[in-house]
């Protein structure tokens, strides 16, 4: 909980400080190094709020925030408009932490599948290739349901779900009562299997209502 507070203070304060101006991203863009590294350090603080926002865990959220600031970097030139930095570095923390679910993701969801596998190598010994290919399918809809969630629903669900943390801690980390973390991941859960639903299953829902 102490955490939670100080991130808040943090928050406030990284609010109270403004993006870097116009002419500073001018001045980087024109390839004035010193612009350059001032606006990178003026940009972190809010890179960083966002990246806490967007991702799933709080390393994702530092990795994706240095991402962001390595592109920034690297490719200030091709912001056209430099009155639109911020909406740009939200942008790029988005996709990155979008990125970072989908990897954590996967890779849960392949430890799992070839834990599962090795458990029933012998009676799966009937299994083909078709077989495979449709577990793999699955997998992926499933991956592509959990990156689909909004933010908020989507860290909740990686944290417990994905990555098996108590129930406490995910509370905890995210600065939630426990039953506001339960109604969160109820919500998520839900929509995960919404979005797993068969379509000839929604299909008939619909018809039985025609």
């Amino acid at each position: 909980m102490g955490e939670a507070v100080g991130e808040a203070v943090s928050d406030a304060v990284v609010t109270a400080v403004p993006w870097p101006g116009e002419q500073l991203v001018r001045a980087a863009q024109s390839g004035d190094a010193e612009a350059v590294r001032a606006l990178v350090s003026g940009s972190y603080p809010h890179v960083l709020r966002f990246a806490r926002t967007l991702c799933a865990t709080p390393q994702d959220a530092e990795d994706a925030a240095q991402e962001a600031l390595i592109i920034l970097y690297r490719r200030i030139g091709m912001l056209r408009a430099t009155a639109a930095l911020a909406s740009w570095m939200f942008r790029i923390v988005r996709n990155e932490c979008l990125r970072r679910a989908r990897v954590t993701v996967r890779r849960h969801a392949a430890h799992r599948e070839a834990a599962a596998q090795q458990a029933v190598s012998e009676a799966a010994a009937g299994r083909g290739p078709e077989d495979d290919v449709l577990g793999r399918l699955e997998a992926e809809r499933v991956v592509d349901a959990i990156v689909a969630l909004p933010e908020d629903l989507r860290r909740v669900l990686i944290l417990r779900d994905v990555q098996g943390h108590s129930g406490r801690a995910v509370a905890d980390e995210l600065g939630l009562s426990l039953a506001a973390m339960k109604s969160r991941l109820h919500r998520a859960r839900g929509l995960v299997r919404g979005a797993l639903r068969p379509e000839d299953d929604e299909c008939g829902t619909d018809g039985d209502h025609g």
